[in-house]
């Protein structure tokens, strides 16, 4: 009998090592940032990649001397640009947009037509999720907000990213 309870506690102890092992694992932190900017890119914990919302790139950049704003160009640009932004974070990582296990889409309505463009920034994902070269598709939450830090900008993502073993 006490070699049983003996048996029976190293076995304990030993699942408790493992699962120890595996908790410190994930808690393993690094944030891609430099000096230049406020905030981290993105920040791996363990294999999840947290990536910090990513507005569009204007098509046309301000003009302080002309005292012209940037342009950004229409919901499904603006939304194509930060795809792009995001696939090259994560092409950078050794991940592909394949690995995007959640999304979220911060939206402004357009002030062109002062109607959200939902169809616009969905022509954009569907370039990048569920297609015959890139089956997977993320969760996905969609919020209208009343507008962006960048002026001109309709459209800011966000994306968790899952390494696969």
């Amino acid at each position: 009998m006490p070699i049983r309870l003996a048996l029976c506690f190293a076995v304990l102890i030993t699942a408790a090592a493992v699962t120890t092992a595996a908790s410190d694992e994930s808690k393993t932190v690094t944030r891609l940032q430099t000096d230049a900017s406020r905030i981290a890119s993105a920040v791996w914990v363990g294999d999840m990649l947290y990536v910090s919302g990513q507005l569009p790139s204007p098509m046309t950049p301000a003009d302080a001397a002309k005292g012209t704003a940037a342009v950004y160009g229409n919901t499904q640009a603006q939304s194509e640009s930060a795809f792009a932004k995001i696939q090259a974070l994560l092409k950078e990582q050794g991940l592909s947009m394949g690995d995007v296990v959640m999304m979220r889409v911060y939206m402004a309505a357009d002030p062109a037509t002062g109607k959200l463009d939902f169809a616009g920034m969905n022509a954009a994902f569907a370039k990048y999720f569920g297609t015959p070269e890139q089956p997977n598709k993320p969760a996905r939450s969609a919020l209208q907000v009343a507008a962006l830090v960048a002026a001109g900008a309709l459209v800011e993502i966000e994306v968790q990213a899952a390494r696969n073993r």
